[in-house]
């Protein structure tokens, strides 16, 4: 965890301090190596979010793009449960940065856990998926609106984990890559994976780094995934509706040509 409660202050992590858990009360110490980023960890071996995974750079710098009162949020269900969010901005919207591998149980308590939830995921982890997508965006097909595409097979794009995500999943295949201005145009842009499917396609958009932090911070979703998806469903349902009775009508007049030709009559 990067904050820990010192005398009732959030505080990072530095050698001396003593603090405690704001989740569960209990002692935690500071962790301030050579080899990690410095971080607060529960005394022994216990963890009290069964949800937590061990921070690394890339979690870190993902989260220092938020204000830090957007940091580790402790959220509470009705049902007693608690978890300490990522990052939870003003608008109510939790943002997840996973690194490590999340089994499909645990992914779908998360979501039901934050209703109004979007993932971004460390896509470099694993050395196949930025091969794996290379090759998968060529089944890409673009919309009528720019960044925003459908594919048939969202397998071939995408790891098996999260196609079935009921939150809006952005694959960040940079890692912990230099970004900013001089970073290659291809390494700003994150590719999203909407829920849904439209027509049996999957949606998938593609969104720079900047922008969608600033969607994060200016509005409760980064995008309007729903509406996006019905909407490309309903064309899709419209064009196949069209394309039937295109061929209907050329079948049609194909039967009414077949029929056996009068003779004309020769003066």
């Amino acid at each position: 965890m990067r904050y820990a409660l010192v005398r009732d202050e959030r505080r990072e992590a530095e050698p001396g301090l003593s603090g405690t858990c704001p989740g569960c009360g209990q002692a935690m110490i500071p962790k301030c190596g050579d080899y990690r980023v410095h971080h607060w960890a529960h005394r022994g071996a216990r963890n009290c979010d069964s949800w937590w995974e061990p921070e690394t750079p890339w979690h870190r710098n993902w989260k220092m793009r938020f204000p830090k009162d957007w940091q580790e949020v402790l959220l509470r269900a009705s049902s007693g449960e608690k978890h300490i969010a990522d990052v939870r901005t003003e608008h109510g919207l939790v943002l997840e940065f996973q690194h490590s591998h999340i089994r499909p149980d645990e992914r779908r308590a998360r979501e039901a856990f934050y209703p109004n939830l979007a993932w971004i995921v460390d896509a470099t982890r694993r050395k196949r998926d930025r091969p794996r997508f290379e090759e998968g965006r060529r089944s890409l097909r673009l919309t009528a609106w720019q960044g925003i595409y459908t594919t048939p097979f969202p397998d071939g794009c995408f790891a098996q984990d999260w196609l079935d995500s009921r939150a809006p999943v952005f694959f960040d295949f940079s890692g912990t890559e230099p970004s900013g201005p001089r970073a290659p145009a291809d390494r700003e842009v994150l590719w999203g994976l909407l829920p849904g499917r439209a027509a049996g396609n999957a949606v998938v958009i593609a969104m720079p780094r900047r922008q969608l932090v600033q969607a994060a911070h200016r509005r409760p979703q980064i995008l309007a995934s729903r509406r996006i998806v019905e909407t490309i469903d309903a064309l899709f349902r419209a064009q196949a509706r069209l394309d039937a009775r295109r061929v209907a009508v050329r079948s049609s007049w194909r039967f009414r040509g077949s029929g056996p030709r009068r003779r004309r009559a020769r003066f």
